[in-house]
């Protein structure tokens, strides 16, 4: 199994906890947010449900692009091979 070593940049991880404390963030971003503040300094990679959720947040009009910021971070530190 190919292993992705990206990791949570400084930004996005400022980015995420800042959604984390905002008490008016959807469920969704604060999923994302939480998943990409996991990932930051180490290489852990996301889940497949994760994967799902942050694909379904990317093809839609109805997130903010904050929100699509943390999916796109979150996907991109998927597992290579699926």
């Amino acid at each position: 199994m190919a292993k992705n070593t990206k990791k949570t940049s400084s930004k996005v991880a400022s980015q995420a906890a800042s959604t984390l404390a905002d008490k008016n963030a959807s469920k969704t971003a604060k999923s994302l947010a939480a998943s990409a503040l996991a990932q930051k300094g180490n290489a852990k990679q996301t889940g497949g449900e994760m994967e799902d959720l942050a694909s379904t947040v990317l093809n839609s009009n109805k997130y903010s692009d904050e929100t699509k910021a943390l999916a796109g971070s979150v996907l991109s530190q998927s597992n290579k091979d699926r």
